[in-house]
């Protein structure tokens, strides 16, 4: 299994060229090389461009290091995600095990991601100044499967208390929206890289349904860990950067490297992804009771961090004629 750590390598610029050449990714243009990657450190590749080119032999190296390739369409939603057929040694064994469940066990396994989820703004807007008792109390109050539909009615204050009364959760649009998408497709490809290593079909979720959606269980497990991602384009916001840019996009891409709480100390978000998944399919065998979740409340100190103007992104580790370099 690839480890959990790893870098977020982005193209945004049309007309590169990525190749394969001694286990680096190489970035050409008209047949010049403009930067290289390791691919043993990479953990996503998120194409934003969209007039890239690639060579076979690249993408088939990437998945064999389970390293989630992101192909993104308008605003920076993610249109398609590559994964590898075979990512776990008893990845059939596994995959019977998900496609078996009955739909009373989804329910109770949704139940933990969701309170974990609502808990976790809770902690966000608390750390911002708000009372978050209110999300303790929607938590306690989920039953198996959200009957009550809890996690929708946490969103509708969750929102207007971390970005202002007007806004308003739009994929299609820029700015603040904007933002949040491109973070989200940085989670959701840490997300699918940690499933396919599980041994896990991301198509088979445990709340997410949508016949269109191959990344169902992907989207199901990375929701505890939006928050996240709400609360460093708040900063971000707060420092007065509104646009999905170059400096944006490497907070955004650090995100998988931000340590959370954990009953075994303090770990990495793309590390806590794979034990999420991870726990999952053992409960799915029956091997333990419970899913690995980062500990709620998120601690106070994590959640705040350094601002964007502090530096909250990492140094670059490659060539800078890579376009929005890695972090």
């Amino acid at each position: 299994m690839a480890s959990a750590a790893g870098i977020v390598v982005e193209v945004a610029e049309d007309g590169r060229h990525l190749s394969l050449d001694r286990g680096f990714m190489v970035v050409s243009e008209k047949g010049r090389e403009l930067g290289r990657v390791p691919l043993d450190d990479m953990a996503v590749l998120i194409a934003t461009a969209h007039g890239l080119t690639y060579s076979n032999n690249l993408l088939l190296a990437l998945l064999e290091r389970d390293c989630s390739v992101i192909l993104c369409g308008r605003n920076f939603t993610p249109a398609a995600i590559l994964w590898p057929l075979d990512g776990h040694h008893i990845q059939a064994q596994r995959m019977r095990a998900q496609a078996d469940i009955t739909d009373a066990f989804k329910r109770r396994l949704w139940q933990a991601i969701a309170r974990a989820k609502v808990r976790n703004q809770g902690a966000i807007l608390q750390a911002l100044g708000h009372s978050a008792g209110a999300f303790e109390e929607l938590a306690r109050k989920m039953r198996t499967g959200d009957p009550e539909n809890i996690e929708a009615q946490a969103a509708r204050r969750y929102w207007p208390l971390l970005f202002g009364p007007d806004f308003r959760r739009d994929a299609e649009e820029p700015g603040i929206n904007g933002l949040l998408n491109y973070g989200y497709a940085v989670l959701r490809g840490g997300t699918a890289r940690a499933t396919a290593a599980a041994g896990l079909h991301p198509s088979l979720g445990l709340k997410h349904s949508n016949r269109s959606n191959p990344m169902c269980l992907v989207d199901d497990l990375l929701e505890p860990f939006r928050p996240m991602v709400d609360i460093a384009v708040h900063r971000m916001v707060s420092d007065g950067l509104l646009e999905v840019d170059r400096e944006t996009k490497r907070i955004l891409a650090g995100l998988l490297v931000q340590d959370l709480r954990t009953d075994a100390g303090v770990t990495p978000l793309s590390t806590c992804l794979f034990r999420l998944a991870t726990s999952l399919a053992q409960v799915l065998s029956g091997e333990r009771q419970v899913l690995d979740l980062p500990l709620s409340p998120l601690p106070l100190e994590i959640i705040r961090g350094p601002s964007a103007k502090e530096g909250a992104h990492v140094t670059q580790r490659v060539s800078a004629h890579v376009d929005d370099g890695d972090v």
